[in-house]
């Protein structure tokens, strides 16, 4: 059976030395593989040496420009685009406001103490609730508010949004009212969220005109700190995406009592990549988010990790979270990566003393109070849009597979003459010769079994010349 396989290699899936030196000439007379068949074809040896010089050079500068090509795409290279785009509505953002004054000052009168040890560093916090003269008074309070929540203390005796605080409310020139406001908790306290689509989700039309408020902050009802009275007075507010929660935390503008702010609002909308080319991962969900954001992922991280150690969610999260660095921002692999879409609202705000003499007197009159209090407790508030326009800015792949293709495609044609066909037809030829080499190799093995006797076996003068040739 052995012999009989043997045999059959050699006749009929190993041609003769002719029959392969023919194959090799019709591949090199027929390839599309430009300059080939001037090597095999010229008989002058100094033509033939030229061409080939020429073919190994241009194929020396086609894989250079190829693995160039393949180097530059794995490095993931992205581009910017900036597009300014003018419409004639344009959607208007959620305006948060916050009273600096947190707390009803009745409501916090009994807890000096607690909010004077609040604001300590827990090392004199410590030191002063093993004093005697503290002690007492912080362990009746605790005793007493077993159930305390701080969240819930603050909705009840925070700042609160109604006619006497919201003197007036003017959207585009129909009024608006506190219901349109939706109260939110943040690290000012009670807040009130303004957002256009609980008005019927009207839109711009006109840049010069947008919303009009007048706050009244009450400084009297109010405070921030029980021990010193209020420190600051005015109103603070965050221009944000309506599916955004607002952030105060280097993002709020502060317009003080007595004063009139102006604000121009534009909108940027941001594209980022998906990682490789970008920073951004499209599959994170958060849990108590609509949309994904970097500040509301940290918010949960920060959050899980509080929740794990001591079993609750206190009112101020401890530093140590982001001094350990175990919520991290920014890169694809960090807890938190930069959300794939994000919308700001850049701002130029310009302020004015608030009303005439006239203005003043008006007010005093509308509301009965004198004119200084009408100076130390009255806020102006107006937003707009600059104009009615928005700018995109988009990150976006430098190159596609496509354009690789391309690009590659068009060295090939340019060097070689080379095309699709080219490189299956290259593909084809190397492996009908690898199959006669490893056919060749296995009759030839030098430990190939001795099918039949000795004698038999030796190979004759002619068998032997034409093994040399081979």
């Amino acid at each position: 059976i052995l012999e009989k396989i043997r045999l059959c290699l050699i006749k009929k899936l190993l041609p003769d030395l002719e029959d392969r030196r023919k194959y090799q000439e019709e591949f090199a007379s027929s390839t599309s593989f430009h300059g080939v068949h001037n090597i095999v074809h010229t008989q002058s040896k100094a033509r033939k040496a030229l061409w080939l010089l020429i073919v190994t050079g241009c194929l020396a500068i086609v894989i250079w420009q190829i693995c160039s090509r393949f180097i530059y795409y794995f490095s993931w290279p992205t581009t910017t685009t900036v597009v300014v785009q003018y419409v004639e509505n344009i959607k208007f953002p959620a305006v948060t406001f916050c009273n600096l004054n947190r707390f009803q000052a009745h409501a916090v009168s009994n807890l000096k103490i607690i909010f004077l040890l609040w604001n300590i560093v827990s090392s004199i916090f410590q030191k002063f609730a093993m004093e005697d003269k503290y002690s007492q008074e912080l362990n009746d309070f605790l005793l007493g508010n077993q159930n305390f929540s701080i969240k819930d203390f603050t909705r009840k005796n925070g700042f609160y949004l109604n006619s006497s605080t919201l003197l007036e409310c003017d959207f585009f020139g129909k009024p608006c009212y506190p219901q349109d406001f939706e109260q939110v908790f943040t690290e000012y306290g009670n807040c009130f969220t303004f957002n256009h689509n609980d008005l019927s989700a009207r839109r711009v039309s006109l840049s010069g005109r947008g919303l009009h408020l007048l706050f009244d902050v009450q400084q009297d009802k109010f405070t921030d700190e029980p021990t010193l009275g209020y420190t600051d007075a005015g109103i603070t507010f965050v221009i944000h995406s309506p599916q955004e929660l607002p952030r105060f935390d280097g993002l709020g503008l502060l317009t003080p009592v007595g004063m009139h702010a102006q604000v121009a609002i534009r909108q940027l909308k941001s594209i980022i990549q998906e990682y490789p080319w970008g920073e951004c991962k499209p599959d994170i969900k958060l849990q108590y988010h609509k949309i994904y954001s970097t500040n509301g992922c940290l918010l949960e991280c920060k959050a899980r990790y509080i929740q794990d150690w001591c079993g609750c969610l206190p009112f101020i999260l401890p530093d140590d979270i982001e001094i350990k660095g175990l919520c991290t921002v920014g890169t694809h692999n960090s807890t938190c990566p930069a959300p794939c879409e994000e919308t700001d609202y850049p701002t130029t705000v310009t302020y004015s003393n608030f009303g005439g003499e006239k203005a003043i007197k008006y007010f005093s009159t509308k509301l009965k109070k004198s004119p200084e209090y009408i100076r130390q407790n009255l806020v102006r508030i107006e937003i707009k849009y600059h104009d009615l326009s928005y700018k995109i800015t988009q990150q976006q792949k430098a190159l596609s597979i496509s354009e690789l293709l391309a690009d590659v495609g068009g060295q090939l044609g340019l060097f070689c003459g080379a095309s699709m066909i080219t490189i299956i037809e290259l593909l084809e030829y190397i492996f009908t010769n690898f199959c006669w080499m490893c056919i060749f190799l296995l009759l030839k093995a030098p430990d190939m079994p001795q099918w039949n006797n000795p004698s038999q076996n030796q190979p004759t003068h002619k068998e032997k010349k034409r093994r040399i040739q081979e």
